[in-house]
């Protein structure tokens, strides 16, 4: 082995690949030095050797060495904390969404609170939504938005009497008019917020009464000129409206929601969304079947 292979050999292994080496030599050829370069030499003496330069030139590349290796250790102790302050903060993240939903289940659940019979409402229409999402192509991050932010569509509610809210019978038309203020109550309850969550649930609680013909409230918004998410929400609402109980009706089935439905399209609905609904109906009613209503009697054991 030669002095150009014992370097190459130094320098190809990960444990002392980083030992600077000084080639004692009697090479004088720029191309001899070059090859001894391209192996890896840091520096060259030529004999015969001069015992101050060698000194000097071996305490010069250890302090190069001290400083490389201090380098190296700073490097690998910054990335350990980078690394480390990551985790925590994807923790926190977590934390701090969890604490988000739960602050909107909870807000949502409030509006929902004056009617015990549609407890499960917002769950459902949630699911629902969400699924229409999916459907429809939406990438994750919206379809998860719109899970988390459309039981928030009807929380202006909490600004409606109870008189109106809970009427059992066709409200006049006074009475239709302060309900319909229920969706610029949500507006503005929510539009206060500016995380992504508030944003979604401000814009479904604006549009999911608006109708494709453009016959809606509270804007008269038609076509395309609602928003999607509202337009996805406004099926899921007007399927769990039709097929649970209310103050002012009983439950209708399923098939017989759906036909209501269909008697909509191109109305109040959009063609699109509509369609891709009735095409996952058994989905839809896997959703209503967890998410099913429980008597005043097994909340109360549930409690």
């Amino acid at each position: 082995m030669n002095g150009f292979d014992l370097v190459g050999k130094i320098k190809s292994d990960p444990a002392t690949r980083d030992i600077p080496i000084i080639m004692v030599t009697t090479l004088t050829e720029k191309a001899d030095r070059l090859r001894a370069v391209d192996a890896g030499a840091n520096d060259f003496i030529n004999k015969p050797v001069d015992a101050i330069e060698l000194r000097v030139r071996t305490n010069s590349m250890l302090r190069q060495k001290l400083q490389q290796d201090e380098l190296k250790l700073f490097t690998h102790n910054l990335e350990n904390l980078v690394d480390t302050r990551t985790v925590a903060l994807k923790q926190a993240l977590i934390d701090l969404d969890k604490s988000n939903r739960d602050a909107i289940h909870h807000l949502s659940a409030a509006a929902e609170f004056k009617d015990e019979d549609t407890s499960s409402h917002i769950q459902r229409m949630a699911h629902y939504s969400a699924l229409l999402a999916e459907k429809m192509g939406l990438g994750k991050v919206e379809v998860d938005l719109i899970l988390t932010s459309s039981p928030m569509h009807d929380v202006g509610k909490i600004g409606i009497p109870d008189s109106i809210l809970l009427k059992p019978g066709k409200l006049d038309s006074d009475e239709w008019k302060t309900m319909k203020e229920h969706t610029t109550y949500g507006g503005k309850i929510l539009g206060s917020g500016d995380s992504d969550y508030m944003r979604m649930g401000t814009l479904i609680a604006l549009s999911h009464h608006e109708k494709w013909d453009g016959t809606g409230y509270p804007s008269n918004l038609a076509g395309e000129d609602i928003p999607l998410e509202g337009r996805i929400c406004a099926v899921a609402d007007v399927f769990d409206a039709l097929t649970s109980k209310r103050p002012y009706k009983e439950a209708f089935s399923v098939d017989k929601s759906l036909k209501i439905m269909s008697e909509g399209r191109g109305f109040h609905f959009d063609p699109h969304v509509l369609d891709i609904f009735l095409r996952c109906t058994d989905e839809v009613v896997g959703i209503k079947d967890v998410y099913k209503e429980r008597s005043s009697v097994e909340r109360q054991d549930g409690a």
